[in-house]
């Protein structure tokens, strides 16, 4: 892997610090991390692992060490089949200090989970998995769910992603990683949310009907490049977001 932007004249990069590449700003900050193919198509038969890489799951590791929490919509944790992270020893300097690894948030309206898969029942108790719902959803799916994983209520009719990422702040949980998926991306950029995005770019056309990044809302957000990393014809770009 290499650095190509930026890079100064003359200069020859080495191999990059993927910790030092991504590390959190000081501030709680909301990062985006997301694999599209060239064409901008998010998904390959359904997911998103056909368009991912060696290097893509090199950062993919390394962004999960430094985040606090793992932000997800409820559709991408079913399709995608997330399990609980698990400690890898080339976190232990980047976690520490922190629990040995980032709990799960699945954000759900409907609260429509399976609650006996290992997303729930696997678990470590310091990474337990977060539910982040609306006052709407079902009481006893609610209750339910309390039973096998901790509860936040966000907002009435519908989840409140601003109200969702304050309560994640209220316990300790500021530096969020959202993996998706394209609504759930949309919500947090038409509220303001996004501070970063950390997209690879894979290299292929994929055509058809995938979707894009972000789905609904209207989400203008002014980013400003931060690095480009590239592998085996990836590009592994990270934005932030632009001042004003």
């Amino acid at each position: 892997m290499r650095l190509i932007h930026p890079v100064s004249p003359g200069e020859t990069a080495g191999e990059p610090d993927l910790a030092r590449a991504y590390a959190y700003p000081a501030a709680p900050c909301v990062r985006v991390n997301m694999v599209a193919s060239a064409d901008g198509g998010i998904w390959l038969d359904g997911l998103s692992g056909g368009l991912s890489g060696r290097g893509d799951k090199r950062i993919f590791g390394v962004l999960r060490g430094l985040a606090d929490v793992v932000l997800a919509g409820a559709s991408t944790v079913r399709a995608e089949g997330y399990r609980p992270a698990r400690p890898r020893e080339s976190w232990r300097e980047l976690r520490e200090g922190r629990p040995a690894a980032p709990p799960v948030a699945v954000v759900t309206r409907g609260l429509e989970l399976d609650l006996a898969s290992p997303l729930f029942t696997e678990a470590e108790p310091y990474a337990r998995t977060i539910v982040v719902t609306c006052a709407a959803a079902p009481a006893e799916r609610r209750a339910e769910a309390a039973r096998h994983a901790d509860v936040i209520v966000a907002g009435d009719e519908r989840v409140d992603l601003a109200a969702a990422v304050e309560a994640l702040g209220e316990r300790g949980l500021t530096r969020v990683l959202c993996e998706g998926g394209a609504r759930t991306n949309g919500q947090l950029a038409a509220a303001g949310l996004v501070d970063e995005l950390c997209l690879t770019v894979s290299p292929v056309l994929l055509g058809g009907s995938a979707a894009r990044i972000l789905d609904g809302g209207d989400a203008f957000t002014g980013l400003r490049l931060a690095h480009v990393l590239e592998e085996d014809g990836f590009l592994f770009t990270r934005y932030v977001r632009a001042p004003g």
